[in-house]
């Protein structure tokens, strides 16, 4: 590797979505001289006026902080990548009819800096790739280009709604690389992030490739699972809220995403099982556990239709507040977002919707003016408003604005009485004190 470039470090990200936006800005934080690539002139406009296109906390601050000094953001990618000591590749693997993960933008941009670089560089996969990428896209360079890039995989684990703090402080960096000088350079440009404990976790570039999926298909497993106790809860009469602080208090099991709600949404966990239990088909490994995680997630949203039902009656004519239209709050990601799916399934039983959310109305816009949908649902700035008239209100998306809302004020704008909380974050004895009736997921009905 050239000295003079390992002593610059400058890198290029190709690819200004979620993960590449913000590893850009992040790292451009920490003082280094990095450029965001994107086709999309419109998008780059906007960035360069600090409006970042999506909604994460903190991000449009560091952007605004960085440009133009550190970060920058072009459409020329030969350009941008002169002198860089690594090129990130961070665009979309959108999954295919068969749930594999579509390659052809992760391919076609490797193949584009092969043919474009004037040195040599490391190629970094940040992109969520299936095992197999990393030979796939050595291969590749090897033809495309006269000078030597080596390939590694970086996956990220960012959260969405707290993604710059996942960033900025790591609970592991993750460098899948046969090669030496590779492994230098990242551990470099990662070294801020890793002072006070070096959790950098260098691997091959196979197992860099599996440990996203991986880790996202347990994550998924544990809210599968912990859905399907509040769904025996409901059959027995049973709190699964208690079953939850029990099962949480044991160190070996923990706390996190043990919470019983609507089921995950969003596009990492349902893409990536998805993507895991095809290359295990593809390989000969029936990964039962992932796609029944995968399966599972579908039964709380069903679970809440049913509470809905037994708590109205017929809900055809019947008017339904409903609080939150993203898939998890801090985000205005909408999609596989349960709140959808419900807003859908509540129109064609006849139910008319007012929902209302603090970041991802426009998001919606577009699921929300299909034409089967836009007659029967009307937008609301405030969750108060949204309430006026509806016989009942389902709390879809754990906001924090939702969290301990005047309940008072709640039950004077309904029409109804019912209340029903799909993320089990409302206090049930303050939504009975208000004259209301609670239900949870998992939880009797308390009135």
């Amino acid at each position: 590797m050239p000295a003079l470039i390992f002593a610059t470090v400058k890198v290029a990200i190709v690819g200004t979505g979620y993960v590449g936006l913000v590893a850009g800005a992040c790292f451009a934080d920490t003082g280094t001289e990095v450029v965001c690539v994107d086709v999309d002139e419109a998008k780059l406009e906007c960035l360069r006026r600090g409006e970042v296109p999506f909604y994460e906390p903190r991000l449009a601050e560091i952007v605004q902080r960085n440009w133009p000094t550190r970060l920058t953001f072009s459409s020329d990618l030969a350009a941008s990548i002169a002198g860089c000591a690594a090129v990130f590749v961070a665009v979309g693997t959108p999954p295919t009819e068969d749930g594999s993960a579509d390659l052809s933008h992760v391919l076609a941009v490797a193949e584009q800096v092969a043919r474009a670089t004037t040195h040599d560089t490391v190629l970094v996969l940040k992109s969520t790739v299936p095992v197999g990428t990393n030979e796939i896209v050595r291969k590749l360079v090897a033809k495309s280009s006269k000078y030597r890039l080596d390939v590694a995989n970086n996956p990220e684990f960012l959260k969405e709604g707290d993604a710059i703090n996942d960033f900025l402080k790591p609970d592991r960096v993750v460098i899948g690389t046969d090669s030496d000088a590779a492994f230098a350079v990242l551990s470099r440009l990662y070294a801020p992030f890793v002072r006070q404990n070096n959790r950098i976790q260098r691997m091959s570039p196979c197992s860099a490739e599996i440990v996203k999926y991986a880790s996202n298909a347990l994550l998924a497993t544990k809210i599968s699972f912990m859905n399907e106790m509040a769904a025996l809860a409901d059959a027995t009469g049973a709190d699964v809220e208690h079953i939850r602080a029990a099962l949480g208090a044991d160190s070996r099991i923990g706390y996190d995403f043990l919470f019983p709600g609507l089921g995950f949404g969003g596009s990492c966990f349902p893409k990536d099982l998805r993507a895991l239990v095809r290359t295990g088909q593809q390989l000969g490994v029936n990964c039962w556990v992932a796609a029944a995680a995968m399966q599972a997630n579908q039964t709380p949203r069903e679970l809440m239709l049913r509470y809905i039902q037994q708590g109205l009656g017929d809900v055809a004519g019947k008017t339904l507040a409903l609080w939150g239209l993203a898939f998890k709050p801090g985000t205005d990601d909408v999609r596989e977002a349960p709140a959808l799916y419900l807003i859908e399934s509540l129109i064609k039983l006849g139910a008319r919707i007012r929902a209302s959310d603090p970041k991802a109305r426009g998001a919606a816009g577009p699921f929300l003016a299909q034409p089967e949908i836009a007659p029967h649902v009307q937008l609301f700035e405030s969750p108060y408003e949204a309430c006026e008239g509806a016989d009942a209100l389902v709390l879809a998306t754990e906001w924090s604005e939702y969290r301990n809302p005047d309940l008072v004020r709640v039950a004077a704008a309904l029409r109804g009485k019912h209340v029903f909380d799909g993320r089990n974050v409302l206090n049930p004895e303050a939504v009975i004190d208000a004259g209301l009736i609670y239900r949870g997921m998992g939880r009797p009905e308390r009135r």
